[in-house]
Order: structure tokens, then C-alpha cells, then sequence
């Protein structure tokens, strides 16, 4: 059963305040405009009107008390007082009863509506659930547990971290709660699988369940499941026994559905009542009995309340005075009834025309609340929504703008993206270009000058008639071009087989030094640290090079019989690259006209960030160092 208004003395979660810019169409049924006419029958239904809604329930209330003092009428003074005495307890049954179903609903609705406040929420963690969780039970300590269990019945968040993790696929609650919000039976249960203080009878507490499906912000399907303590109904029933204080000798039970006393005077507790047993112990006492059923497809509790009280403490009004309170209580409920309706009307006409005002907002006629006069609520609420409202459309164009801004800066950064892009490009073909002149200054270069000296110095053999000569220098020149085409190729071979990007640095140069093993028989060691080191791929792709053009020159000028390789982490996060040979060495202070090797090493590593250095004296080898960062 919904209930339309929280119990006195209750909280409830509030749902947060949503506002639709102007032109939305409503998707819900929305109110009549403020504009059209209502009808004189609308003005008495009660689902639109709170003053119809008021009216009705006064005149309900004052009409049923005297419908029941009308039945007092005619009887016999000891058979209408008791029949009346009765009528008086069956009225206490039922409003305990629907006390008790109304508050066990609203807890339903509070489930209900903590599984919307998780779903708007949209944040998914375990600890913002259990926030949330948590602040439910401190609002309503009455929640013993809650607990979120997702679609395989794995509890993802619960109040105090009980459960978190477990498997409670087979709790009733979660099963039943897949088809719709289920409240469940009272039970006893060792709560959360630890033991908890025993009830008085010696028995595991009881507890009521109550559970909704949901679907969070990511669409997963959730049960939100709860344990209300019993305590809490136990304590629902003495709060009835006090506010019947001026009824003497009550006694107040609930049974449940199969017949046991759940709560009641410490004899009835934890007895089994039967269908023909006599409650009212031969006439010593005057029984109400209320038995709530849920609705068919409903959730809910079946108990019935039974309400006993002592029949020597009914008094004997007498009969005028029954008839005259009844008709007092008639009159007073028509007169309370019409006062009412019009009182409510006079009171909240202004608050009609705040919901007018609001309603031309939602519908798009209006862009702003207009203020409703006086310092009351009503006012109070009205300058509040409109303060909403107003900052909510001030918070629209501020984001308007801040999106202008926002593309301009994106467009800015997109260009100056393009731009370095452009520069990457230009300094890749810059540092291809000099790696071509190097391979071409280190192969064909020297080849070629020693061709061009052999045919200049044939030419003058040949004029001078020495041919033996001559036939020396044309070998030496046929010599000079295979020696030229063999480096030629065995550049091309080493530019094909850079598999720097694929295989990583330490794996070519590895290849790099078998093929030069090969070529010239010269023996070689690589020492390589443990792992593969964090080296980009466009730093990996430097390094290699001048690691080639380095050996290269071991290959051409060092005559040496063995060559060392190091690839090692060096201090400060840098990468350490050391190629020793035991050859001839040279003078790293005397420089050679029109050779460029030493100046183009250098240069491919400042491209790096690196740093260069040659060890060499004549006779003692050649040292070539490399320091570099390895991103």
C-alpha cells in the first residue's frame, strides 16, 4: 500500500529538484493550465485539489464516527454499550493494523526511493553505494541491514561493509524481488551469518524483508535488499497502547499467518492460536480482530491484529446521550467538512497560483517564476524555485559560452598539432638527407676519388708510353670501382636489414654485428643488460646508426682483430652505448680535410639529446661513447 505522505515524526529521502529548459514537451500527464476553467466537479476531486482532498477526508472521518454512534442507537443499554465497546476495538484493530501496514509500506517506498537516489546518483562505486546506504540507516535505524546484490546475487555494497562479497542468490528476498518491490514475511535469523544477542524468548531475532530491483547508471541490474529489525513493529505497538491510554485494560497481539503470537502480553507470546479458540475467554472480554491481506500480485505481511479488552471497563453511556452526541458529531462532521473545503481554498490560493506559474515554466510559456507576495511558505518556496530557476538558466549560457571557448581552444591546439607535425616531417627528411651523404660520402666517395687519381695518373702514363705502369694502375683502378661496388651494396644490405622499429635495438644490433663478423672476420662481443630497456623507437633508430657508421670505420681504417659492444643503463635514467676496437687508433686532434665522419656522428647525436665522445691515440685503439636519454 503507497502511502501519499510520510508518518509524523518520520523522514523520508527527498528526491532531487529537476528543472526542463523551456520548449521540452511533457512526457507525463501534466496538470490543467492555469488558464483553463475548472469545472465545478473538479473542483471536488481530491487527486487534484488539496482542499477537495481535506473536505473529504473530514467529512469521511466525522461521517464513519457517526455512522457508528447512528449503530449504538436502538439497543438495549448493556448490549450497546458492549456492541459498541466492541465496534471501539475493531476500530483500534484496523488502525493499528493499517498503522502498521502504512509504516511497513513506507519503509518499502524509502527502499524504493534509495534505489532511485542510487540510480540518478550515477556513481557506482562501492564506497559511494555504501555512503549512500549509510545514510539511510542513520536517517532509519530501523533498517537492521541494506545491502546492494548484483544480477549473479553478489553483494557489490552494504551498510557497515556486512556481506560485501558474498553470495545471496538463494535469500528469498533477492529472488522474489526480480519481479517487482517485495516486502517478506517476518522470519528469525542469525542476521549477517555472526551471531547476535538472543531474543527474550531465547530465540534468533526476527526480522522483515524488504527489496526492489533497479538498474544503475550503467545499466546493471541490482537488488537493493533490507532487513527491518522486528524490534521496530514491537516497538510501533506499544507507541498504539500509549496514544490508547484513556482505554483502560487493553491488550494488543499480532498473529501472524500460520497462528503464532509474534508480539503480545508475555502468556500469548509464542502461542499457536486456532481458528475456533475463544479470545474472548467466556465473555470476560470484548475482541477486535483486523487481518491485513495484501492485495493479489502485491507485496506485503498477512497478520491479523486482535485487540482485546475487559468488559467490566465499559462504561454505560446512556441512550439520550448517545443520540445526542450522535447527532452532534453528524452536524459537527457536515459543518467541519464544508468549513474545510472553504478554509482550504482561502489558504492555498496562492499556492495554486504557484503551481500555475511552475506548470507555464515546464510547458514552455514562461522563462521565469513570477514571485508570489508574503513571507510565508509558500512565498518562501516561490523565491526559491525561481532563485532555481533563474541560476539554472544563468548555469545554461555560462556553458553556452564555455563551449565557444572550448572549440577555440581546440581549434588553436589542432593547427599548432599540425604545424609540429609539419616540423617532425622537415626534420625527418633533414636527418635522412644526412645519413644518405654520410653512406654516400663513406662508400661511393672514397671509391670514386680513388678511381679519378688512377685514371688521372693512367691518362699520364700513356702519353708517356710506360704501359707496364699503366696496366699496374688500371687494375688498381678496376680494383678501386668492385671496392666501390661492393660498399655500395653492403650499404644497401645494411639499410634493408634495419629492423630497429620491429625488433628493438639490442636485437639489431645483434644482427649487425654477425654480418660485420662475417664480412671481415673480425671478432666481436656484445654485452647486453637483462631486460629490454624503455628506448622510443625514433631514439633506438638514431643510436643504431651511428652504432653502424662506427663499425663501419672499424671495418675501413681500424686493421683490428677484435671489437666490443656495450649497451648499458647509465646514471641519471641515460642509456650508455660504448664500441671499442684494439686497432691502429688515430689523432682525434689532427682533422682531415673533406672527411666528415666524426662531425656527422656528433650531429645524429644531438638529435637525440646525446652526447658523443671519442677515445683514440695511435697504436692504442679507438673508444666511441655514446650517452643518451632513452625517450
Amino acid at each position: 500500500m503507497a502511502v501519499d505522505a510520510p508518518v509524523k515524526g518520520e523522514h523520508v529521502p527527498v528526491s532531487t529538484y529537476s528543472w526542463d529548459p523551456p520548449g521540452r514537451a511533457a512526457t507525463d500527464a501534466a496538470p490543467a493550465a492555469a488558464d483553463e476553467p475548472a469545472s465545478p466537479l473538479a473542483l471536488l476531486n481530491p487527486r487534484r485539489h488539496l482542499a477537495a482532498a481535506i473536505g473529504w477526508s473530514v467529512f469521511a472521518v466525522v461521517t464513519v464516527a457517526g455512522a457508528g454512534a447512528a449503530h449504538w442507537v436502538g439497543r438495549a443499554a448493556e448490549q450497546q454499550v458492549r456492541w459498541g465497546s466492541e465496534q471501539l476495538v475493531l476500530q483500534l484493530a484496523n488502525q493499528t493494523r493499517q498503522t502498521l501496514a502504512d509504516s511497513l509500506d513506507n519503509r518499502l517506498s524509502i527502499v524504493q526511493a534509495t534505489a532511485a537516489q542510487i540510480k540518478a546518483a550515477g556513481d557506482t562505486g562501492a564506497a559511494a553505494l555504501r555512503a549512500s546506504l549509510a545514510s539511510v540507516q542513520s536517517q532509519f535505524p530501523e533498517f537492521a541491514w541494506l545491502g546492494l546484490a548484483d544480477a549473479a546475487g553478489i553483494v557489490v555494497a552494504a551498510t557497515g561493509g556486512l556481506l560485501e562479497g558474498k553470495d545471496v542468490s538463494g535469500r528469498p528476498w533477492f529472488q522474489a524481488a526480480a519481479a517487482g518491490p517485495w516486502l517478506g514475511d517476518v522470519h528469525r535469523a542469525l542476521m549477517l551469518e555472526k551471531q547476535l544477542p538472543m531474543a527474550p524468548d531465547g530465540q534468533p531475532l526476527r526480522f522483515v524483508d524488504a527489496a526492489v530491483p533497479l538498474h544503475d547508471a550503467n545499466g546493471r541490474r541490482l537488488v537493493l535488499g533490507s532487513h527491518l529489525a522486528w524490534r521496530w513493529v514491537e516497538d510501533l505497538q506499544a507507541a498504539s497502547l500509549r496514544a490508547l491510554s484513556s482505554h483502560e485494560q487493553l491488550e494488543l497481539m499480532l498473529v501472524a499467518a500460520d497462528g503464532a503470537v509474534l508480539t503480545g502480553p508475555l502468556p500469548w507470546q509464542g502461542r499457536m492460536l486456532h481458528a475456533e479458540q475463544d479470545l474472548t475467554e467466556a465473555g470476560r472480554y470484548i475482541v477486535g480482530q483486523a487481518r491485513h491481506e495484501p492485495q493479489a500480485g502485491s507485496p506485503g505481511l498477512a497478520w491479523t491484529v486482535v485487540v482485546r479488552q475487559r468488559s467490566d471497563s465499559v462504561l454505560r453511556p446512556a441512550r439520550q446521550a448517545q443520540r445526542a452526541a450522535f447527532s452532534t458529531v453528524l452536524g459537527a462532521a457536515l459543518l467541519a467538512a464544508g468549513l474545510a473545503i472553504a478554509a482550504t481554498l482561502l489558504l492555498t490560493r496562492r499556492l495554486t497560483r504557484l503551481a500555475a506559474h511552475a506548470q507555464a515554466v515546464h510547458d514552455g510559456r514562461a522563462d521565469r517564476l513570477r514571485p508570489i507576495g508574503g513571507i510565508d511558505e509558500v512565498a518562501r518556496i516561490g523565491a526559491t524555485l525561481a532563485a532555481a530557476v533563474s541560476q539554472l538558466q544563468e548555469e545554461k549560457r555560462a556553458l553556452q559560452s564555455l563551449n565557444g571557448a572550448l572549440d577555440a581552444k581546440v581549434a588553436e591546439r589542432t593547427r599548432r598539432v599540425e604545424r609540429l607535425a609539419l616540423r617532425n616531417k622537415q626534420v625527418a627528411v633533414v636527418r635522412e638527407r644526412l645519413r644518405l651523404a654520410r653512406d654516400i660520402h663513406d662508400s661511393l666517395a672514397n671509391s670514386l676519388l680513388a678511381l679519378l687519381n688512377d685514371i688521372r695518373l693512367m691518362r699520364v702514363l700513356r702519353r708517356q708510353g710506360r704501359m707496364d705502369d699503366f696496366d699496374q694502375r688500371l687494375a688498381s683502378a678496376e680494383s678501386a670501382a668492385s671496392r666501390g661496388l661492393g660498399e655500395a651494396r653492403a650499404a644497401i644490405t645494411q639499410m634493408r636489414h634495419n629492423n630497429v622499429g620491429e625488433a628493438g635495438l639490442a636485437a639489431a644490433l645483434k644482427e649487425l654485428l654477425v654480418r660485420f663478423s662475417e664480412r671481415t672476420g673480425i671478432a666481436h662481443t656484445l654485452d647486453l643488460p637483462p631486460g629490454e630497456l624503455p628506448i622510443a623507437t625514433a631514439t633506438a633508430e638514431v643510436v643504431f646508426r651511428i652504432a653502424e657508421e662506427a663499425i663501419r670505420n672499424v671495418e675501413r681504417h681500424a686493421c683490428a682483430r677484435s671489437l666490443q659492444v656495450t649497451l648499458a643503463p647509465a646514471g641519471g635514467g641515460a642509456v650508455r652505448l660504448t664500441l671499442a676496437d684494439d686497432g691502429v687508433g688515430f689523432d682525434t686532434a689532427v682533422g682531415k680535410s673533406g672527411h666528415y665522419g666524426l662531425q656527422g656522428l656528433r650531429e645524429q647525436a644531438a638529435l637525440v639529446g646525446g652526447d658523443l665522445g671519442v677515445d683514440s691515440r695511435p697504436g692504442a685503439g679507438t673508444r666511441v661513447t655514446l650517452s643518451f636519454p632513452p625517450g
